[in-house]
């Protein structure tokens, strides 16, 4: 859905109606862009965590999952999330949640070139700094909205830039290299290269303990556990929270919201 300057500033007045009552939850909002209204639906479902696909055409950064056939200037990482994020926090008194003091995660998930898009995407970010966190050595400012690189990552450019707007979403081989967590804040890597187990029937002993093995050099160096691609049920959501992982992956904003709400 297309959001209309009328139907932005109808979001924004709701959210911000609405957001003393809203209650965060650890949910991760894969393929963000792929719901009816990005960004709000998540927001409205107390989501801390969006992803959005990106790719450099033009020197734009499009919003898609695959290379966009139409370059619509309505779905640019800006048009659909930087721009609303930015006015979501100043009709919201400087807040996205109400009294919520955790991260907000954006997910930006590299589909072209990694150098380059890094590059535009730095280049962008620069516009809204005022509400994005950031560091300076080991100094991490805390602001409304966290970078997070995916995908196609420019690894050594992030670790290298002295200021950094963007930080890095892990793989479990990163592990080795123990970057600090203020740089590489969430570990996500694949939920079937850990666990066949999709909810029924009992989970495989020795893929339990290497799951659990997963979780605890992943929390040890004070990083966060994210695994995508995990089965979409209720069963599987208590498994993970239960054993540690700290962001639900989920297409189902409205079926997590209220399995968290019980």
């Amino acid at each position: 859905m297309t959001l209309t300057r009328s139907l932005l500033y109808t979001l924004l007045m709701t959210l911000s109606t609405c957001s003393q009552s809203i209650l965060t939850i650890p949910g991760h909002a894969h393929n963000d862009y792929e719901h009816e209204i990005p960004l709000f639906q998540a927001i409205e479902n107390g989501f801390i965590s969006v992803e959005a696909d990106v790719h450099l055409i033009n020197n734009e950064l499009f919003v898609s999952h695959d290379a966009p056939a139409e370059l619509n200037p309505e779905k640019t990482l800006e048009a659909l999330y930087l721009k609303p994020l930015k006015q979501i926090i100043e009709s919201n008194e400087g807040e996205i949640y109400k009294r919520y003091g955790g991260d907000f995660y954006l997910f930006v998930d590299v589909k072209t070139e990694a150098n380059a898009t890094y590059e535009k995407l730095k280049q962008i970010l620069e516009k809204y700094k005022e509400i994005l966190s950031s560091a300076d050595g080991e100094k991490f400012n805390k602001k409304n909205v966290t970078i997070v690189l995916s995908g196609n990552r420019a690894i050594d450019k992030v670790l290298n830039d002295d200021h950094k707007l963007i930080f890095l979403d892990g793989r479990p081989q990163d592990l080795e290299k123990n970057v600090s967590s203020i740089y590489m804040p969430v570990i996500s890597e694949n939920y079937n290269k850990y666990l066949t187990w999709k909810g029924e029937g009992g989970i495989d002993t020795l893929e339990k303990e290497k799951f659990l093995t997963l979780v605890s050099q992943t929390h040890q160096q004070g990083k966060k556990l994210r695994l995508w691609a995990s089965p979409e049920n209720e069963r599987v959501w208590t498994f993970l929270l239960e054993n540690g992982a700290n962001l639900i992956n989920t297409d189902k904003l409205i079926e997590f919201n209220a399995f968290m709400m019980r």
